[in-house]
């Protein structure tokens, strides 16, 4: 699988400048073959005003963000997608004042939750250990088995 992300900031910035850019970015993920009715397993659907797709087969009605860590957001995506950049980009770790402080949330229990709910995001289960030559800031360090 091609590892599609933006490279720097500019790049994040230009391609995610506005909702729909960011929802066809989830659509792309979650439906790589294109959209599949969770309902009826047919392909192809329409998307509504409000942010759904509507399977052509069914007229099931899909949201593009249930069962993802923006089920239920009343924050739009594109300030989720920069807290996401902020929070993999830091060196030495990212802090819920920090991510307030850089996307000017309101809340300090938004950008904690926020937090946590990205940092469970980034747990692969069932990752394999660390091997070999790694490169870890500018260092190398050769890992031997546990």
């Amino acid at each position: 699988m091609d590892e599609d992300y933006p490279a720097n900031l500019i790049e994040l910035e230009e391609r995610f400048t506005t909702e729909g850019a960011c929802e066809r970015y989830l659509v792309s993920l979650r439906w790589p073959g294109g959209f599949v009715c969770p309902r009826c397993q047919r392909k192809g659907a329409w998307a509504s005003r409000r942010g759904l797709l509507i399977c052509q087969a069914c007229q099931y009605q899909a949201s593009i963000t249930a069962g993802t860590i923006f089920q239920d957001t009343r924050k739009p995506l594109r300030l989720w997608f920069r807290a996401i950049w902020h929070i993999t980009s830091q060196k030495n770790g990212a802090s819920a004042l920090g991510l307030q402080r850089e996307l000017g949330l309101g809340s300090y229990v938004t950008a904690w939750s926020w937090m946590h709910k990205l940092r469970r995001a980034m747990v692969r289960p069932g990752r394999d250990r660390l091997r070999g030559t790694i490169e870890v800031d500018e260092t190398y360090s050769k890992l031997r088995s546990c």
